[in-house]
C-alpha cells in the first residue's frame, strides 16, 4: 500500500475510533497541565491500571502544583509509596517547585522552555504541550514506536536515535493539526489495547487495512529491537532485627543511587550468599551488634532495570536496645511501619514480618 494513501485515510479512521472507543481515563477529565504532567510522570514504566489509585489519591492530597511545591518530600514520597522508580517523584517535586518559582506556577508553552524544567523529557513535553496546549508535538513512547513500526512495516530497530527521530517525524506528517492531543492520544490506546507486543489484536484494529506491516504478516516480528542484556544477579543478605522493647533496627539508604534516601531493614549485598552474608555481618557489628545470621526466614528476588536482588532474609537474636550513633539508624515498631517510606522490596519483608506476627 502506498504511503500516500496510508497517510490521508489511517490518522481520520484511528481518531473516529478512539473518539467512540478510547479509554475513559481521570486525567482526561480536562486539560490542565498539572494533571497531566502527573499522570505521564505515575504511567513511566507502570501499567495504567496501577497508576488510578495512586493518582486520584495524589490529586485528593496535591490538587495543584501550589499544594504540591509547598510539600514536604517525605510526605510526597509516602503518597508515591508503590509506584516504584522513587527518583519520578523526586524530579516531579523538584520540577514543579521550578515552575512555581521560575514561572509564576504555569507550565511554559514553549519546547524548548518546557524541557528546562526537572523531570520534563521529550516524550513528557509532547504529551503535555498537544494534550493541554493543542500543539501539533510528538510523544514518542514504546506503544507509539510498536503502532509506526507495523503501520509502515520499518524494518529498523526501533531503539536506535536515528529511528525514533524518523517515526517522530512521521508522527508530525500525519497527525491532524486540529486534534494533536486526541491523535496522541489515540495512538496511546491503540498500542496499549489493541497493537499489543507480542500478540497484536488485528482483528479488531480500527486502521488494519492501512497496516503495512499487517498486510506484509509481520505484525508478530515487528517492531524490532535489540534485545536487552539479562540483568546483573545480585546476592542480598538481609537482618530482621529485634530488641528486647520489640522495636526493628531501620537504616536509611545513601542519598544518592538506587533507593536513594529510604528506609530498610540492614542489608548488604555481596558475589554469593555467603560473601553477603558475611557483609551483613561484618556491617552490624560495625554499628555495635555481633549477631549470627543463622535462621532464614524469606527469599524474595527484587529485579530493577540493570540489577537483580535475590534476597534472603535472616532473622537473629533478639538484643538490647542501645542508643544509636548513627543517624541513618532507627528503632521503630511495627506499629509505626505504616509511616516508613520503605526502600522497595522492603516494604514486602515488613509485611510478612507483620503477618507471622498475626497483625
Amino acid at each position: 500500500m502506498k504511503k500516500e494513501k496510508l497517510k490521508n485515510a489511517w490518522p481520520v479512521q484511528l481518531l473516529a475510533w478512539y473518539r467512540s472507543q478510547g479509554r475513559t481515563l481521570p486525567w482526561r477529565e480536562n486539560k490542565d497541565p498539572y494533571r497531566i504532567w502527573v499522570s505521564e510522570v505515575m504511567l513511566q514504566q507502570t501499567r495504567v491500571e496501577a497508576v488510578k489509585d495512586y493518582y486520584a489519591r495524589w490529586m485528593r492530597r496535591f490538587p495543584s502544583m501550589g499544594e504540591l511545591a509547598a510539600a514536604d518530600e517525605t510526605e510526597v514520597l509516602k503518597y508515591w509509596q508503590g509506584l516504584g522508580y522513587y527518583s519520578r517523584a523526586r524530579n516531579l517535586l523538584k520540577g514543579v517547585r521550578e515552575v512555581q518559582a521560575a514561572y509564576n506556577g504555569e507550565l511554559p508553552k514553549e519546547r524548548e522552555e518546557i524541557l528546562r524544567v526537572p523531570g520534563i523529557g521529550d516524550y513528557t513535553a509532547g504529551a503535555i504541550l498537544s494534550i493541554a496546549y493543542d500543539q501539533p508535538q510528538a510523544a514518542i513512547d514504546g506503544n507509539v514506536l510498536r503502532v509506526f513500526s507495523r503501520i509502515y512495516a520499518l524494518a529498523d530497530d526501533v531503539g536506535k536515535a536515528s529511528v525514533k527521530k524518523r517515526i517522530a517525524d512521521l508522527v508530525l506528517e500525519v497527525m491532524p493539526r486540529d486534534c494533536p492531543g486526541d491523535f496522541n492520544q489515540a495512538l496511546m490506546d491503540l498500542g496499549a489495547v489493541i497493537c499489543i507486543p507480542k500478540a497484536p489484536r488485528c482483528e479488531s484494529c480500527p486502521v488494519v487495512e492501512c497496516c503495512e506491516g499487517c498486510r506484509q504478516g509481520l505484525q508478530r516480528q515487528l517492531p524490532l529491537k535489540k534485545a536487552k542484556k539479562a540483568p546483573l544477579p545480585v546476592a542480598v543478605a538481609v537482618a530482621a532485627l529485634r530488641n528486647r522493647a520489640g522495636e526493628f533496627l531501620l537504616h536509611c539508604r545513601a542519598k544518592q543511587g538506587i533507593l536513594a534516601g529510604m528506609w530498610e531493614f540492614p542489608a548488604a549485598e555481596g558475589v554469593d550468599w555467603a560473601a553477603a552474608q558475611a557483609a551483613l555481618e561484618a556491617r552490624l557489628s560495625a554499628w555495635g551488634f555481633k549477631v549470627e545470621l543463622a535462621q532464614e526466614v524469606q527469599k524474595l528476588t527484587h529485579t530493577f532495570s540493570h540489577r537483580q536482588w535475590q534476597m534472603t532474609v535472616y532473622a537473629t537474636e533478639t538484643v538490647e536496645r542501645k542508643e544509636l550513633a548513627a543517624k541513618s539508624l532507627c528503632w521503630r515498631k511495627m506499629s509505626d511501619w505504616q509511616q516508613v517510606i520503605w526502600a522497595g522490596p522492603h516494604a514486602k519483608i515488613a509485611q510478612e514480618i507483620r503477618e507471622s506476627e498475626g497483625i
